[in-house]
Formats: C-alpha cells, sequence, structure tokens
C-alpha cells in the first residue's frame, strides 16, 4: 500500500512516517505539508492512500481533497485531525473522503481507518460518530418513510456498529460473523436505505432513528 503523507506539523508528519513505514505492507511514497503540495504530489505520485490534515496551509484538506478526488476518484483520502465541529467533519465526508479519524487516536484505529477505506469502504472515528449522531438528531423529511421493519435484527446489528464506526472485520468478530457475511449484509443494508456508502448509510440510520 503506497500512502502519501499530508501534514503541516514536522513532528507528527515524522511521526506518522515513522509509524506507518514499521507497517507490513506498507510504504509512504511521499510528504506534503500544504494543500497545494498535497495535490501535487498525488497527481505525480498516484498514491493508494492519502493520510490528510484539514488545518493546512495555503489550501485547506478539505478543499485539497476534493481536487484530489476530482481528478484521482480511486484515490482513498483518511482525514487524520484535531478539527472535530459538525460543519468540518461534513464537510470533509462531503468533498470524498473516505475516513475520519481524530489526531491522538491509537495506531491501531488509525490503521483500522487506513485498511477500511483501502477496501473502499468508509470510517467515522468513534468520537465524529457521536458529533454526527448528536447533530442529526430530526429525520429530513425524506427519510421518514425509512422504518426499521425494512432491516432483519442483523442488519440492525450490523448498522449499529457501523454507526459507531467498525470496520468489516471488527464487526464480523463482534457478531461471530465471516467477513463476507457482514459484506453481504453491508450491501444489503445499502441497498435497504438507498444509500451508496457506508457513510450515507450511518447519517440515514441516525436522521431515521433506526440506531
Amino acid at each position: 500500500m503506497r500512502i502519501l503523507i499530508v501534514e503541516d506539523d514536522p513532528m507528527m508528519q515524522l511521526g506518522l512516517e515513522q509509524s506507518l513505514s514499521s507497517q507490513p505492507g506498507m510504504t509512504v511514497v511521499g510528504r506534503a505539508d500544504d494543500g497545494y503540495l498535497a495535490v501535487e504530489a498525488a497527481l505525480k505520485l498516484k498514491p493508494d492512500v492519502i493520510v490528510m490534515d484539514i488545518g493546512l496551509p495555503r489550501l485547506d484538506g478539505i478543499a485539497a481533497t476534493q481536487q484530489i478526488k476530482t481528478a484521482l476518484p480511486e484515490v482513498r483520502v483518511v482525514m487524520l485531525t484535531s478539527h472535530t465541529t459538525e460543519n468540518e467533519v461534513i464537510g470533509a465526508l462531503s468533498s470524498g473522503a473516505d475516513a475520519y479519524c481524530v489526531k491522538g487516536t491509537s495506531v491501531d484505529r488509525l490503521l483500522t481507518a487506513i485498511a477500511a477505506a483501502q477496501e473502499g469502504a468508509s470510517y467515522l472515528d468513534p468520537q465524529v460518530a457521536r458529533r454526527v449522531m448528536d447533530h442529526l438528531k430530526s429525520p429530513a423529511p425524506n427519510e421518514e418513510s425509512v422504518t426499521v421493519g425494512q432491516l432483519s435484527q442483523r442488519e440492525l446489528e450490523v448498522l449499529k456498529l457501523m454507526v459507531e464506526g467498525h470496520s468489516n472485520p471488527e464487526i464480523a468478530a463482534a457478531l461471530y460473523l465471516s467477513p463476507n457475511t457482514v459484506k453481504t449484509h453491508v450491501r444489503g443494508i445499502m441497498n435497504k436505505l438507498a444509500v451508496d456508502d457506508r457513510v450515507q448509510a450511518a447519517v440515514v440510520a441516525l436522521r431515521a432513528g433506526l440506531v
């Protein structure tokens, strides 16, 4: 897995590079310390995953992610930031970010987010998921028709763990299911909720009060 690190704090950047480079199968192919350089590096290096901060000089991480995703939609972006307001979280996810982690999280949780993004899934740090949950208590008009009855009991269990930010392997372990069975349930949930990814499924579930 080829990783680009975008972080303007030199010590944080170095720490990330050391932590990720030490993982089997991971190679840090580049670093950037502002949004414009991040876009240039992504276009040149075409990494598999970008670990991106939001509070960057010149061009912030949300705008940089949007530009990168427009040019390279296959590149996965994992936000790793101290920014956790609802506007910043929603803005980052709307820009195309595949995962959202809060700085200070464990290396294991960051690796889980990177793995989820690489698999094409979405990941929300539990702190962020809680903030989104608190912000989205009122159902939107087009989501009022979504009911618990549309989902099986097992699908509701899977959905709850998705909302809490767990990856497919974590859900499989928690529910004593195979990873393929979890993938099948996730696909079924997204079909029934008429959404395209896990983040959208979590938002619909929270707004509709399914979990």
